[in-house]
């Protein structure tokens, strides 16, 4: 038997042998009267060698323990932080004394009643009058840190990262933080908070590869939502001016450092407005959250210093393309002329091959060559109309559209623009995307002849947004790769 199978048996012996006592190892609830983080709080200026009368319950997981025979020290971890307890002979009744060294393992969960000092090294302390084992635990934790430094082994066992490294959490409370930040700028602006669809029967709103099940109440095939954009704007034609949804959106696509299957997304869609409110909003919620997050103006991301000081720089995309390529898209404006100036210039990063049609050849021009150059935050405007099919075209030049992305190294962080309200101009983009997806364009969009027959009845000129909140989380964060900032990022299954 190897030494971990050992601890495991007689940590099981232990449980085995409280129940035989009559001791219920899973009672159903114990009433603390603190957290370890508001005990720190309230007894902060506690000199040392103080010892105060007034007594406390906490609960939490054992993370130590100490034996020193007459004493044993102790300490208890919470969602808030942690704290010592002390079991002293004398101090703490002597069938509590030899329950705790008979009974509890690190990694238990256990209620402790005591009074409150502080030790002689400084050590705010609960000296133990009473205990209780709330859920024993039956695998040990690890030893040390060492046993969890591969990141698979940290994503896939979320709950033992969260334990042992309680950093970790901080992210997720940032996280947290944002998201609120976001829907309270919102609220305060009037817009309505709405649900939209995660099963579709028609996917649409977004250039990406849908995951497809199926229905078997109604024997009919369904798709999870890539995006809520053509339900928002339903609402829109419906009567509502302003209105938002955060939600998961599901892209059958790649897996790496800024892509996770499941994501997390906010849009929202306001009436009569157009992509400079856009501008105006995305400044003031980095200010905002600044502010909230205590950022300085220049924060450090993976190595790389990013000043969020506003206005952010603007740029059109196409002299973006033309200040990175040297190519002008307003002469390359379809595939054949596109695809000649980027051989003729032996532009390794874009494969052709893949490529079959002006706007795909496009889109890899600008990820693979272009984005990756920019790092401080830029708004990237005006987009070829090829590129975003449901995006309204600009009065002035309607080969462009009126699209705003924000961009901070090299990651597209939000994507806005002008809401496309001619439904005959629509259902005509929209026919185009419909043959590319039966030629094979995997992240090309079917016609949805409902959301058309919306547009007809009218929507009036509308602004939508949409923002990643993983990307977000992760550049405010410092955080390396997006499964740093989901609790549960999707992880190829173990095989047996």
């Amino acid at each position: 038997m190897g030494r971990e199978e050992q601890i495991i048996s007689e940590r099981l012996r232990k449980l085995k042998e409280l129940k035989s006592l009559g001791i219920n190892p899973y009672p159903n609830k114990y009433d603390s009267t603190h957290s370890t983080l508001e005990l720190q709080e309230k007894y902060e200026k506690l000199k040392p060698e103080t010892h105060k009368k007034d007594n406390v319950k906490i609960a939490g997981r054992l993370m130590a323990s100490r034996d020193i025979g007459k004493i044993i020290f102790g300490a208890i971890q919470d969602s808030t932080g942690r704290i010592q307890i002390v079991l002293q002979e004398k101090e703490t009744p002597k069938k509590i004394h030899n329950f705790f060294k008979k009974y509890l393992d690190t990694g238990d969960i256990l209620g402790a009643e005591g009074t409150i000092f502080r030790t002689k090294r400084g050590e705010l302390s609960v000296l133990v009058k009473n205990l209780q084992i709330l859920s024993k635990a039956t695998l040990p934790l690890p030893e040390k840190w060492h046993g969890l430094q591969d990141k698979e082994e940290r994503y896939r066992k979320r709950y033992l990262d969260l334990i042992m490294s309680p950093e970790v959490r901080e992210v997720f409370d940032k996280r947290e933080k944002i998201i609120d930040s976001i829907r309270r700028l919102l609220k305060e602006r009037e817009f309505h908070e709405v649900e939209t669809p995660a099963l579709q029967s028609i996917y649409g709103g977004a250039s990406a590869a849908p995951f497809k099940t199926h229905l078997n109440a109604l024997d009919i095939d369904l798709f999870l939502s890539i995006s809520p954009e053509l339900y928002l704007k339903r609402l829109i034609v419906g009567g509502y001016d302003k209105v938002f949804t955060i939600c998961k959106n599901f892209r059958n696509e790649g897996i790496d450092r800024q892509h996770n299957p499941e994501f997390t997304m906010l849009e929202y869609y306001i009436a009569y407005q157009n992509y400079e409110y856009h501008i105006d909003f995305t400044e003031k919620l980095f200010n905002y959250l600044r502010k909230e997050l205590n950022l300085k103006e220049e924060i450090e991301y993976q190595g790389k210093k990013i000043n969020l000081k506003t206005p952010f720089k603007r740029i059109k995309f196409r002299d973006f393309i033309l200040k990175e390529t040297n190519i002008d898209i307003s002469k390359a404006d379809n595939y054949e002329r596109l695809k000649k100036e980027v051989l003729n210039r032996k532009i390794k990063e874009v494969d052709i091959k893949n490529c079959k049609h002006y706007s795909s050849l496009l889109d890899e021009l600008y990820k693979k060559v272009a984005r990756p150059r920019i790092i401080q935050p830029t708004f990237l405007t005006h987009y070829p109309v090829e590129m975003i099919a449901l995006a309204k075209r600009n009065e002035k030049n309607p080969r462009e559209i009126n699209t705003v992305q924000l961009i901070i190294d090299g990651a597209e962080i939000i994507k806005a623009y002008d809401e496309l309200n001619d439904p005959i101009d629509q259902e005509n983009r929209l026919k185009e995307q419909a043959a590319l997806l039966n030629e094979g364009s995997v992240d090309a969009m079917p016609l949805d002849e409902d959301f058309i027959s919306a547009l007809k009845y009218g929507m009036p000129p509308t602004a939508g947004y949409g923002i990643g909140l993983d990307r977000l989380t992760m550049l405010l964060t410092n955080s390396q790769s997006i499964r740093d900032v989901i609790l549960f990022p999707f992880m190829k299954p173990l095989k047996e």
